[in-house]
């Protein structure tokens, strides 16, 4: 946060935000920080004080004399409601102001069910949530990952290839008539990206590229710090960019030899079957993989090098520093993961793959649930959302 001078003083948001860096931990700090007067200061906190935002804790060692006060951010002080949806499994939980989940449930769902049917169904489960484990809590807003083509300003799903049926839909207007608080959707992999990032290696860099391989192929990148959705949300798109020799398999998007048409889980198996294997799910895939069975194992090193290829070319184009491997698939097949590394630090650019590190995900599913709190943390603990929630909403 920039500093602030007498004309341009600090506002009751932004004492927030150095308080929950842990930039300014008592009223002297915040003093010294902003430039503040003593009374203002003290106005300030008053304000975040009983917002629930913030607390005083008086146990801090003493140098001689009275314990100094310190203020911590209140991570108690609210909830956020999240949802990771996936193609079949969807997690739900509510979290902290921190982003901790404090309560979760997981079930198999179908999204191509639609929004009439989805919807209810998280929002019912965000109440038994709720009235279970966090009676009472004030909810300050929601996020959602869906495995679609999100635009992000609108909250609107744009993808008639996976969730045909949420093609057009505006997500957040429904969810705020049931939770009338701010409400965020953004594509899965992005979300993934978001809480690998924040989770595991925001301090030692911003910039990394979340690959999703699952039933479909995406891809979540972050650049300087931040999600990079581009000028409408489709940014992240790899798993349609058409790989060589793919034989002309018709994709979804209605283009052919797309990486996702030919190397995704749903590719996988699809190839599979037509060589005689009876597989049904990715666990049936491994189990082959685990056996040595030659075949399956040559079609496995075969989608990896055909991701590589084009995990390869974003690595040229946005140079990240890490790229992290996700999803099903990901976690599964060893062979998957080594093909990948052999293409992209053969076909990148010396540069570009001098530091690069190819790792798998650390926080596998719990990235979702993550980045999603994330995403909505971001927006309502900013200051000018807490200054004008401060000026707007009535106090407890």
């Amino acid at each position: 946060m920039p500093r602030r001078t007498a004309a341009t003083l600090a506002t009751s948001g932004e004492v927030l935000d150095l308080i929950r860096t842990g930039e300014a931990v008592t009223r002297a700090d915040l003093g010294r920080v902003t430039g503040l007067s003593r009374p203002a200061v003290s106005l300030r906190v008053g304000e975040l004080l009983e917002r629930g935002l913030v607390v005083e804790r008086t146990d801090a060692p003493s140098t001689g004399g009275r314990p100094p006060v310190r203020l911590e951010f209140n991570a108690s002080g609210g909830v956020v409601l999240v949802a990771a949806l996936g193609a079949s499994r969807t997690r739900v939980a509510v979290c902290d102001l921190a982003g901790h989940e404090l309560a979760g449930r997981e079930f198999v769902i179908d999204v191509e069910q639609g929004p009439d049917v989805v919807l209810p169904l998280l929002m019912d489960t965000w109440d038994e949530l709720l009235d279970g484990r966090c009676p009472g809590a004030r909810v300050k807003g929601v996020g959602m990952g869906v495995p679609a083509t999100v635009e992000f300003a609108a909250g609107r799903t744009e993808s008639a290839r996976v969730m045909a049926s949420w093609t057009g839909v505006e997500i957040p207007p429904l969810v705020r008539a049931r939770f009338p608080v701010p409400v965020f959707v953004d594509n899965d992999v992005n979300v993934l990206a978001i809480g690998e990032h924040r989770g595991v290696y925001a301090e030692e860099t911003g910039d990394l590229m979340f690959v999703k391989i699952s039933t479909r192929i995406g891809a979540g990148v972050i650049a300087g710090g931040e999600i990079l959705r581009g000028a409408l949300g489709a940014a992240g798109e790899i798993g349609h960019i058409p790989v060589r020799d793919g034989g002309g398999v018709l994709c979804r998007c209605g283009n052919v030899d797309c990486v996702d048409s030919v190397a995704s889980g749903t590719a996988l198996l699809r190839d599979l079957r037509a060589a005689g294997r009876d597989v049904k799910t990715i666990a049936d895939v491994t189990a082959l993989v685990r056996a040595g069975d030659a075949e399956t194992m040559a079609i496995v090193r075969e989608a990896g090098r055909r991701i590589g290829e084009v995990v390869a070319g974003a690595v040229n184009i946005l140079n990240p520093a890490v790229v992290v491997l996700g999803g099903d698939m990901a976690e599964a097949f060893g062979p998957l993961v080594s093909s990948i590394r052999e293409v992209v630090y053969r076909r990148s650019t010396a540069l570009a793959t001098r530091r690069l590190r190819i790792e798998a995900s650390r926080l596998g599913a719990a990235a979702g649930i993550s980045g999603c709190a994330v995403m909505v943390l971001d927006h309502v603990l900013s200051p000018d959302a807490v200054d004008e929630a401060l000026t707007s909403r009535p106090t407890r």
